[in-house]
């Protein structure tokens, strides 16, 4: 019986999807948060 049979190989796929999923999510939450500080920086800079 091989370990690398189908079954094992999906398990795996799956799981190392759901890992770069979550993974891109953050980057993204990130990013999103960047451009809130970054205007709300803006904003201020200027009112002054």
């Amino acid at each position: 019986m091989s370990r690398n049979n189908e079954k094992n190989i999906k398990k795996h796929n799956d799981k190392l999807h759901k890992a770069q999923d979550k993974a891109k999510q953050a980057q993204m939450l990130r990013k999103e948060k960047l451009k809130q500080i970054v205007k709300k920086f803006n904003d201020t800079k200027s009112s002054e």
